[in-house]
């Protein structure tokens, strides 16, 4: 579950009850993020990220849509090539463990992970 706030406020949040994921991969400077709605189908954006001290930038290069069992369907979003910036979206990292992760968004949003060992 991906929880977003607006503005870090709680009180002012709202919350998406559909299962989100991101991957982080660090070593390879990539980064995915999907919303998978079960045998109805997912829909996930990939691409570069650039993680610096406790901020990590992302472009998001492609998304994949698949509707029940039919394969993905990949649209590229036309992205140059090019590293992520200030200037793309971010996140900034309060609090990172084995379980949960806490960042707050360009946008002053603030987003909550915890750790899956799988998408259903």
């Amino acid at each position: 579950m991906l929880i977003f706030t607006a503005k870090g406020r709680l009180d002012k949040g709202r919350y998406f009850p559909v299962t989100a994921v991101q991957r982080f991969d660090a070593a390879a400077k990539r980064i995915e993020n999907g919303v998978y709605l079960g045998p109805v189908g997912c829909v996930t954006f990939e691409g570069k990220l650039s993680w610096k001290n406790r901020m990590l930038a992302f472009i998001f290069e492609n998304i994949r849509i698949k509707v029940g069992p039919f394969g993905p369907l990949q649209i590229s979003l036309g992205q140059a090539e090019r590293d992520p910036t200030t200037k793309d979206p971010f996140f900034i990292w309060f609090y990172i463990d084995e379980e949960i992760a806490v960042a707050q968004g360009k946008g002053g949003g603030i987003a909550y992970w915890c750790r899956c060992s799988r998408v259903t």
